[in-house]
């Protein structure tokens, strides 16, 4: 028996996978229901009202269970809640899981396998299964940055962030420029009285929408060399959307795709009509007042940090997840760590365009390893063999990834894909017709 941890879209599709694999398991997820943060109402989601997927549905979606066809190419978060549960009900996922219930422990029990604590309702009770898979999330431990002084106002994370009720009538900075960072400000331009955006870095802005059609579906038919897309996508976007600096932002100072893009389609729009003013990093807080790196200073109610997360994983020790230093630990594939044969960390993995089905062919390997290694057959024990060999090499493609903390699970899609593909070739190759999945 397994215990997966999480029902989010990670958690789901590594239940799905040990389900067609006839891997028996049980799930854990805090929540009443599935969804992890696309369920707004989930009191650990980071969600906000105005959030919609930043990659198009048809690029995003489970290739075994599409969404809808009539829908909008970005789909609102509450479409995606109803797609989770959805999915769940379909391939009777739901009565796999233990809801209402955190994970507080996770340790070895000595006998190659592990000992998982949880609690539900005040009671604590402790399982012993043979592997544990963690899939409990990226995004929802924030990122809380200790800012130069006391300011007078009112602080909070993106994370925290609900509806743009909070900045009526106030003066608002919004510090840093990913993708929530833009959303929020957005939104903030209807109700505050003024928005800057405080940003630390050059950024390459992406639109939604291309000639009509999302913009995350054009090109890829050809594959070119690397630093070849790199300059053609770069002034393809400057040919659509301008230089940064053309809109008072700082020019990126590494090439394209060397840290994730921001894509949307309105915050340039607004920069542009003077409705958010571009701010420097902060040098100094006094008060109410905000010093600028660049001299420029300005008088703010509210302060909302948009700085990401930290991967957590409170219930285990670091030492079993091979995290000595860094940002993330150090796994092969991003999954295994070559000490621990039975411990998985799923879904600790960004890439342009992976999308969730990327997700899903990652667990599909996962069980596969674990069908193939239980059974003692050779393909699962030349991966064992491949895993224990790992020296921390990188899928980056040949990426120059910027050292952020939030890169440093950041793979190159198209090398990490392949790099799964045959894995599970090879594992299916002495797979017995009668354990193939319906």
């Amino acid at each position: 028996m397994y215990a997966v941890i999480g029902a989010g879209p990670m958690g789901l599709a590594t239940a799905r996978n040990l389900q067609k694999y006839n891997i028996p398991f049980v799930g854990f997820e805090l929540n009443s229901d599935v969804g992890g943060l696309w369920d707004i109402d989930n009191p650990h989601s980071t969600m906000y009202e105005s959030a919609h997927l930043i990659s198009s549905r048809h690029m995003t979606e489970f290739a075994e269970f599409p969404m809808a066809r009539d829908g909008a190419p970005y789909p609102h978060h509450s479409e995606l809640r109803q797609y989770f549960r959805d999915f769940a009900a379909h391939f009777k996922l739901y009565d796999h899981y233990r809801f209402n219930t955190r994970v507080i422990a996770v340790g070895p029990d000595g006998k190659g396998g592990w000992e998982v604590t949880s609690e539900c309702n005040g009671e604590q009770k402790t399982d012993n299964f043979a592997g544990v898979l963690i899939a409990n999330g990226t995004l929802h431990h924030p990122n809380m940055p200790d800012l130069p002084g006391e300011f007078a106002g009112e602080v909070m994370h993106s994370s925290e962030y609900r509806s743009p009720e909070v900045f009526e009538g106030k003066r608002v900075l919004i510090v840093g420029c990913g993708n929530s960072a833009c959303d929020i400000a957005v939104d903030a331009v209807h109700r505050a009285a003024s928005v800057d955006l405080s940003v630390r870095r050059g950024y390459y802005f992406l639109p939604k929408f291309i000639a009509g059609r999302p913009t995350d579906t054009l090109g890829g038919a050809i594959k070119l060399p690397r630093p070849l897309k790199q300059r053609l996508d770069a002034t393809l976007i400057k040919m659509v959307v301008g230089k940064p600096s053309d809109y008072g932002l700082p020019e990126p100072d590494y090439r394209m795709y060397e840290s994730h893009p921001v894509i949307n389609s309105l915050v340039l729009h607004h920069i542009g009509h003077g409705d958010i003013a571009p701010r420097r990093d902060i040098k100094a807080i006094d008060g109410h007042t905000v010093s600028f790196t660049n001299g420029e200073q300005g008088d703010y109610d509210l302060i909302l940090l948009a700085t990401g997360y930290h991967l957590h994983y409170p219930f285990i020790d670091k030492k079993y997840l091979n995290w000595d230093q860094g940002g993330a630990p150090s796994l092969y594939l991003n999954i295994f760590n070559p000490k621990q044969d039975s411990l998985f960390v799923m879904g600790m993995i960004e890439a342009a365009g992976l999308g969730w089905e990327g997700r899903n062919e990652q667990a599909e390997m996962v069980a596969l390893y674990i069908k193939q290694r239980e059974a003692g057959r050779a393909s699962g024990q030349h991966m064992q063999q491949t895993i224990h060999q790992f020296g921390g090499e990188r899928l980056d493609g040949g990426y120059n990834y910027l050292e952020l903390e939030r890169m440093a699970y950041y793979v190159h899609k198209d090398t990490y894909k392949k790099a799964i593909a045959k894995h599970i070739r090879e594992l299916k190759r002495d797979l017995p017709a009668s354990e193939q999945p319906a």
